[in-house]
């Protein structure tokens, strides 16, 4: 959510920076722009995608040595250009609305005391071109400018409240460039030769422009200018090399090609065997050390002694990575007998809860950077819970930096912003963790530990299988892009899958999906079933198999249109009202992996069919960065 890129450099460096909204279109928005000096402050901005920007660019002659872009996903101001980034100051006096002032300015985050600073500034004589809160800090930085932008900036800062990253330049200082940031993430680019300096939210915006990559912590202050740059910290005290050391990171772009494929979704679903064979890479044996992060180690510190030393793991996740975690939960409690809790990040530090120093806090995150997550994880440690370790898909990310332990998933960039192979890919990772507690617990065997190692080798094959149903998935995707609601159903470890697959269904084709443990049908939900409510069943053949047949029979008593998911030998048989597509073979303890494949497709299909966006559906993004 929300892409900052900017340089300062001796070149043009407008197609540098639409290049690096391209790269970051993955993380969803609804504007785009561009500034840079030019005789003073030129910009373009757009409501459409970054190549119409490209155009307008290209059309305008729109040309400058520094500048700055961004991509914006609505919060304060509707998706209208005028409140697109980037953002000028407009000065004072009765015409100050009609020309622009001397900052340009490009934020993610949100500031929440906004509607304050704005009734100051407007009673010193600024005027408001925008609904947004950004808008607020180009003002407030022109308010506090003396011919110092860095020190402007630093005097900014302390006004603010709420999350922030920014870049920020003054016409009046033409070859400079300041960046900020406090709860949303930024970091700057080397560039060769010292020549020209990047800021960027990602460092995916700046593949192919530098590798040489310094990441921001909480509160730091960068200060750009040709050939040199210099970083103060939250106490403005400055930072040298060695604390904020420039790390070579391999930001491919390459990753992001689509290739022969439709749609960035259908090619993230198909390349889930390859994400587990890259995520399981390496894995000969069960071991602590899968866990530990060298990177984060304070002396004596490893997963070895972390996981003998607790007694219960606290999950924290947001949308698709928490029902990954309440799969988890069934998993822990079942297999390495340790009492867990899953929760929704962003209610958890906003409750009266009660810590306990010898739980396991676990984050799950695809980008690393999720505002809700970290939040969630920085309030249990200041509850006195030390012990963190992260599920994360972005090694070099925020929570990698700020948990103890981690498992770094390898499903590689992903694209679409209904998660799919990052989920699969957690999935294997929390499965490894929950082997990994059991071990340290005394409670895996070893004939145990090789069963479910040969089970996950065997997962890629696996889910090749299961890929092979795409044609009987796009038959059902049929019917259900003429409905307008569907149920999902699921019991035990297969109740979070079908949570999980009524989320994808909403996400992308805006059909309303609920999902419920298929028990509960008889408390209320049966009173929805009709012939046009289809329900989806996930039915394994496990402990609960005849359970969940019962609940297939309530539905079809009531007219109901059932769609199943079988084992093979779960004896379920197509029928009027009743569509089966078998599953290749049953997957015991890891079934969920495979089981939500085709609920994946499922959505995709219908998708399809009603021709939404599926990559970037409306009102969402990839990475959610604000609270």
């Amino acid at each position: 959510m929300c892409g900052i890129v900017g340089a300062v450099s001796v070149r043009n460096i407008v197609p540098i920076l639409v290049q690096g909204l391209a790269r970051l279109e993955y993380r969803g928005y609804d504007s785009c722009g561009v500034a840079v000096v030019a005789n003073g402050l030129q910009r373009a901005r757009s409501t459409s995608r970054v190549a119409e920007l490209a155009e307008q660019c290209s059309s305008g002659k729109l040309e400058g040595t520094t500048g700055i872009a961004h991509t914006r996903w609505a919060t304060h101001g509707a998706p209208l250009v005028h409140n697109a980034h980037p953002h000028f100051s407009h000065g004072t006096g009765p015409d100050a609305g009609s020309r622009p002032g001397r900052v340009a300015l490009v934020h993610n985050g949100i500031i929440e005391n906004h509607d304050e600073l704005r009734s100051r500034l407007q009673a010193r004589g600024y005027v408001f071109q925008s609904q947004t809160d950004t808008e607020v800090i180009a003002h407030l930085i022109d308010s506090l400018y003396d011919g110092d932008l860095f020190e402007a900036v630093k005097a900014s800062l302390k006004s603010l409240q709420g999350a922030y990253a920014i870049a920020v330049f003054c016409k009046d200082e033409p070859h400079r460039l300041i960046g900020a940031r406090a709860g949303s993430p930024l970091i700057l680019g080397v560039g060769k030769d010292g020549q020209e300096h990047f800021l960027a939210s990602d460092a995916m915006a700046l593949a192919g422009v530098t590798d040489q990559i310094v990441y921001l912590d909480e509160g730091d202050v960068v200060d750009i200018q040709l050939g040199k740059y210099w970083l103060i910290d939250k106490d403005y005290k400055p930072l040298t090399t060695r604390q904020r050391p420039v790390k070579t990171v391999l930001a491919h772009s390459g990753a992001a090609e689509l290739g022969p494929y439709r749609h960035y979704m259908q090619k993230e679903i198909f390349e889930q065997p390859r994400a587990i064979a890259d995520s399981l890479e390496g894995v000969d044996a069960i071991v602590p050390e899968l866990f530990d992060l060298e990177m984060n180690h304070a002396p004596g510190l490893n997963a070895a002694r972390v996981f003998k030393d607790i007694d219960s793991v606290l999950i924290l996740a947001c949308g698709t990575s928490y029902y990954s975690g309440c799969t988890a939960k069934y998993w822990l409690e079942s297999i390495a007998k340790i009492p867990t809790q899953v929760e929704v990040a962003s209610e958890y530090r906003y409750r009266d809860s009660v810590p306990n120093p010898r739980t396991l806090v676990v984050t799950i995150t695809q980008s690393g950077e999720t505002a809700d997550t970290l939040a969630a994880l920085r309030h249990a440690q200041s509850l006195g819970m030390t012990h963190t370790l992260t599920v994360c898909n972005v090694a070099s990310s925020a929570m990698v930096r700020e948990c103890q332990l981690a498992y770094i998933t390898r499903a590689g960039i992903e694209i679409g912003v209904a998660s799919t192979k990052a989920f699969t890919a957690q999935l294997a990772g929390l499965f490894l963790l929950t082997l990994a507690l059991a071990q340290a617990k005394g409670r895996l065997s070893d004939a145990e530990e090789a069963r479910h190692l040969k089970a996950l080798r065997h997962l890629p094959a696996a889910l090749q299988a299961v890929l092979a149903l795409e044609p009987q998935v796009i038959a059902w995707a049929e019917d259900f892009a003429r409905m307008e609601n569907a149920l999902f159903l699921g019991r035990g470890l297969h109740y979070p899958i079908a949570l999980e697959g009524a989320l994808k269904l909403k996400e992308i084709s805006y059909i309303h999906a609920e999902a419920y443990p298929a028990g509960e049908l008889k408390h209320g939900p049966l009173a929805l079933v009709t012939s046009v409510m289809p329900v989806v069943t996930v039915a394994p053949n496990d402990a609960l198999l005849e359970k969940l047949k019962s609940n297939m029979h309530e539905v079809r008593a009531r007219g109901g249109v059932l769609y199943v998911l079988a084992d093979a030998d779960t004896k379920i048989e197509n029928g009027e009202g009743l569509h089966v597509i078998r599953m290749p073979e049953h997957y015991g303890e890891l079934s969920p992996l495979l089981h939500v494949v085709p609920l994946q497709l499922l959505a995709y299909h219908t998708a399809c069919a009603r021709g939404t966006d599926v990559d970037k559906p409306r009102n969402l993004a990839k990475s959610v960065t604000v609270e």
